[in-house]
Parts: structure tokens; sequence; C-alpha cells
């Protein structure tokens, strides 16, 4: 195999093995924590610095550790996955993308759950934004690593309207954040789109009075 994925294989069978010995007792893995989606699909970023697949392995393990420990097992996925990158600077640059256009979705190609909600958008007729974090692997993995941060949140679409975070598909992480869908049955989707405009401003189709014509100047008197 080619050394790129020698390393990607050894990174996530020992995180893999790490979360099952992290897990409470009692509890059956995810298929997330099991390796079986989508973190064995996930492409790690590479080191640039010429270490050894050994000691690339051993950094990302501590990046987990540290990461798990503040901010919940995912985000130390997302972290690990990411390497070491500029949390401030990829923060400024992700908020950024998310308020380029007046919807956003950040994806993966694969993801059912993405297509789902391209699905879905098309059918209100609105053409989102679409900023995929597998393409490359490279830029995208800290980028999600910075999206779990600021919405408590790593997995895809991440969807944002208005500059403003609205979770993923199907559910999102809070109230104000609760996903398409439930978005949708509440009646609040479709005004959302229409106040960040995503459907354009409204053509005016009113008919502009024609201008009067200016009176002719009247003829001089003769001496």
């Amino acid at each position: 195999p080619h050394p790129d994925r020698i390393i990607d294989m050894l990174a996530v069978l020992p995180l893999s093995c790490l979360a099952f010995s992290l897990r409470p007792a009692g509890r059956a893995p995810s298929a997330t924590e099991s390796g079986r989606a989508p973190l064995a699909l996930t492409r790690l970023s590479q080191p640039d610095d010429g270490s050894s697949p050994i000691d690339a392995l051993q950094k990302r393990l501590g990046i987990f550790a540290k990461s798990q420990s503040q901010y919940g097992f995912k985000q130390g996925v997302a972290d690990a996955i990411a390497g070491e990158y500029d949390a401030d600077a990829l923060t400024a640059e992700v908020r950024q993308l998310a308020a380029s256009a007046p919807l956003v979705l950040f994806t993966w190609e694969s993801s059912p759950a993405c297509k789902k909600a391209l699905r879905y958008l098309a059918l209100t007729g609105a053409s989102p934004k679409v900023i995929r974090l597998d393409d490359p692997w490279a830029e995208g993995n800290p980028r999600r690593a910075a999206l779990g941060r600021i919405t408590g949140r790593s997995s895809v679409p991440s969807v944002w309207i208005g500059g403003t975070y609205v979770g993923g598909c199907d559910d999102g992480p809070s109230e104000t954040a609760p996903g398409l869908v439930p978005l949708a049955f509440a009646g609040k989707l479709l005004p959302k789109l229409e106040a960040a405009g995503v459907f354009g401003a409204s053509p005016d189709t009113s008919i502009a009075p024609e201008p009067e014509p200016e009176p002719e100047p009247e003829p001089e008197p003769e001496p």
C-alpha cells in the first residue's frame, strides 16, 4: 500500500481501540466508534515534517487525548484526523466561508445525509454554495475540526443560512440549530431562506408611468 494509506490505517485502528476503552461499561460501541463509518473512510491530513508513521501516530494520539478530555470523543477524533493546525486562523477562515453566500453547505460527496440535504434544498428552488471537506482532505479535515469547535458538531452536512449555523439535515445540536427537516416541518425554513436572500431579490414587475411630454415653447410675438 501507499505510505499515506499505511498512516491512515495505523491511525484509525488505535483510535478505534481507544474509543472502545473509553466508552462507559455495558454500552455497545456505535458505528462511528467501531470504525465502520465515517472514520475509517476519512483520509488523515498527512505530516509534512518528514516524521515516521509511528511518530505521526503518537502525535495524533496525543492530540486526540487532549481534545477528547476538553471537547468530547467526536471532537477528539476530528482533531486527531486533522492533525496540528492553527485553531484561530481556521476558525476565522471557516466563519468567512460560512458567510460567503446566503446558503452554504459543508459536505462530503459520498455522505448520504449530504445528498439528502441537497435534494431537499433543490425542492425549494435553493442553490447552495457547496464547500467539500473531502476535496482535498488536507484542507477539509482541519476545516471539519474547526466546524466542530464552532458549532459543537463535526458531522456533515453543516448547513449555514445567512451566515448562521442551522444544524445538519435531519437534526441539529440545539433548538436554534435543529436541522433542515425540523425547520421545514416548523414552517421556518422558507422564511429563513427568503430573509437571507437565497432566492434573490424579487423582480419589480410594476410598470413605470411614461413621462409626460414637455410643452412646446410658445412662438414669440412679431414686432
